[in-house]
């Protein structure tokens, strides 16, 4: 898998996967971040932080739950993958935490393997092919990845192999640096010092800020 190494290469499409974003960027080396999707409801790590916590497996739940699927089959449970309007860029995945939660009920533990295979095959599936779409949509052969889930194997696996057929360069952080959330701080406000704004120590947080219409007002991503 290509690390992330050097400088970055624009435009690009950039995917942020965590417990509260699940949101594909069009980046460019001058110009704010331009959302081209993003999850209408659920974020994928909150559907695996929920879902494993009703398997037992603790919070967070993201690496235990990758670990219990690693022993199931994707394919012992028929769940579901919403795939939104055609056309569409974004998400939605509390159809799919909702339907994994139903089939918990009553259901044995030995079979708590493969609904962890399941769910997190039907995450990665939504997560790449929209990923793919949305490289295609804006004719980039960049492709970026980051967030907590970014960690996830199978999801790093998946997107560099379908990436290379489709003939783009997957780059991503060692999975050490994907649950750190300081690393993307970082480099965020390297790139908007890099782009001549500064900020003293009076700069204050707003959880509601958005990463391209901060950019836009002129403003430091928080």
């Amino acid at each position: 898998l290509n690390a992330l190494e050097g400088e970055m290469v624009y435009p690009a499409v950039g995917l942020v996967v965590s417990g509260g974003h699940t949101d594909l960027f069009f980046l460019e080396a001058d110009a704010p971040p331009r959302i081209l999707g993003r999850t209408r409801d659920d974020a994928a790590g909150e559907v695996l932080d929920k879902v494993a916590r009703e398997l037992k497996l603790g919070y967070p739940g993201g690496a235990p739950l990758e670990r219990l699927a690693s022993r199931g089959r994707p394919e012992a449970f028929a769940l579901p993958r919403a795939r939104l309007a055609e056309g569409s860029l974004d998400f939605s995945f509390s159809g799919l935490k909702t339907a994994a939660m139903l089939r918990l009920r009553g259901l044995a533990e030995a079979d708590y393997p493969d609904l962890a295979a399941g769910l997190q095959q039907a995450l990665v599936d939504v997560i790449v092919e929209k990923t793919l779409a949305a490289a295609g949509a804006t004719g980039v052969n960049q492709v970026y990845l980051g967030g907590g889930v970014a960690a996830n194997g199978v999801l790093r696996r998946r997107l560099a192999e379908m990436g290379k057929e489709a003939g783009l360069t997957v780059r991503m952080p060692p999975p050490a640096l994907c649950t750190d959330n300081a690393a993307m701080v970082a480099a965020a406000g390297y790139r908007a010092w890099r782009g001549g704004r500064l900020d003293d120590y009076a700069l204050n947080a707003d959880p509601e800020l958005v990463a391209g219409n901060a950019a836009d007002r002129g403003e430091s991503p928080r």
